[in-house]
C-alpha cells in the first residue's frame, strides 16, 4: 500500500472539526481523482498528505514510513512526493527550461537537457524554453510547475485543480499527455478536479468527499453507475434527481437518470417541451412530466406533442 490515512482528526478551528477519523487507502501506481464540492476539504486533505500542515491525532503513512507533518520536518514537504498547488512557486528570473530542471543533477548535462525537452513536449511548451515565468499565462506557469515535479519522478504526484487555469484545447492535450507520462513512468498520481467526467477514462479510484466526510471511495464506474447519494451524482454534471414518491409515479429503480438516460418515444409518459436548445453534439430539452421539470439530451430537436421513457 503505498499511502495510508488512519483514523485522522484535522480542525482549522477547534469547535469546527473537518476531519474525524478519516480512513483512506491508495495503492501504488494508480491516478486517484479527489472530488467533491468547494469547501469539502479536498485541498486541505492534500496539504496534510504533503506536510504542509499538522494534524491533531490519527496518523498518515507513506510507502510504510508513518508521515511527521510540519512538526517533524525542518524542510515542509515530503521526499518521494511532489506537489503542485494553485502557488507554483517558480523561479522569477530563469528560464522555463531552467525551472523545469531545477532538481536535476548536472552531472549529465545531455541527458538533463534530454529530460527537459520530453518533459516540456509533454506539458506542450516546448517552444518556450528560454521564456521568463513572468512573461507566461498563469495556465502556462501551471504545465511549467507540472513538468518540473515530473522531473525527479516522484513515487506520488500531487495535483490541486492542475487545469483549472487551462484553455479547453491545451486542457484535452495536457491531459492525455501527463496521465500517459504517470503510467509509463509507474507514478502514482492523486489529482483534486471539478471535471470528474472530463478525466474519467484515466482514472483507477474516485474518492469524493462532503464537508470533510468520506462520501465514497470506488472505481470509475462504480462511481457513476451507483452514486451514493445526490451529492455524488452531480459531480458528473447535469442530472435528474428523483425522491421516493417520484420514483413510484415513474415506476423507476433509482434516485437519479443522466439526461442521456432518458430517451423520446412513441410509447410512454407524456411531456410537455419547455425549452428545446441547440448544444453541439446533442439537443439540451427542458421538458415537464407530471408536474416535475426535467432535462433530457436529443439528436434532434424536440418538439410537442412527445412522450419519454426511463432507460
Amino acid at each position: 500500500m503505498l499511502l495510508e490515512i488512519n483514523n485522522l482528526y484535522f480542525s482549522h478551528r477547534k469547535d469546527q472539526p473537518l476531519f474525524q477519523n478519516l480512513n483512506m487507502r491508495f495503492e501504488e501506481g494508480k491516478i486517484i481523482a479527489l472530488a467533491g464540492e468547494s469547501g469539502c476539504g479536498k485541498s486541505t486533505l492534500l496539504n496534510l498528505i504533503y506536510g504542509l500542515l499538522d494534524w491533531e491525532s490519527g496518523e498518515i503513512i507513506f510507502d510504510n514510513t508513518p508521515l511527521m507533518g510540519p512538526k517533524g520536518n525542518l524542510v515542509p514537504g515530503e521526499s518521494e512526493m511532489k506537489f503542485v498547488a494553485q502557488n507554483f512557486d517558480l523561479m522569477p528570473y530563469s528560464t522555463v527550461a531552467d525551472n523545469v530542471g531545477k532538481f536535476l543533477s548536472n552531472i549529465n548535462l545531455a541527458k538533463k537537457r534530454e529530460t527537459v525537452t520530453e518533459l516540456l513536449e509533454v506539458v506542450g511548451l516546448e517552444d518556450y524554453s528560454n521564456t521568463l515565468p513572468k512573461n507566461l499565462s498563469g495556465g502556462q506557469q501551471q504545465r511549467v510547475a507540472i513538468a518540473r515535479a515530473l522531473s525527479v519522478l516522484p513515487k506520488l504526484l500531487i495535483l490541486d485543480e492542475p487545469f483549472s487555469n487551462i484553455d479547453f484545447p491545451r486542457k484535452i492535450e495536457l491531459r492525455e499527455r501527463l496521465f500517459r507520462y504517470v503510467k509509463r513512468h509507474h507514478i502514482s498520481l492523486i489529482i483534486s478536479t471539478h471535471e470528474l467526467q472530463d478525466i474519467m477514462p484515466w482514472l483507477d479510484q474516485i474518492v469524493i468527499l462532503q464537508k470533510g466526510r468520506l462520501i465514497q471511495n470506488t472505481n470509475p464506474e462504480e462511481t457513476y453507475k451507483d452514486p451514493y447519494n445526490p451529492y455524488v451524482a452531480k459531480l458528473f454534471g447535469e442530472v435528474n434527481i428523483f425522491n421516493e414518491n417520484e420514483m413510484r409515479d415513474f415506476q423507476i429503480s433509482k434516485f437519479f437518470y443522466f439526461p442521456r438516460e432518458i430517451k423520446t418515444a412513441q410509447d410512454g409518459f407524456e411531456a410537455e417541451v419547455l425549452e428545446s436548445r441547440f448544444a453541439g453534439s446533442h439537443y439540451w430539452n427542458k421538458i415537464s412530466v407530471k408536474n416535475k421539470e426535467l432535462v433530457i439530451y436529443s439528436e434532434k430537436k424536440v418538439e410537442n406533442p412527445v412522450k419519454i421513457i426511463f432507460e
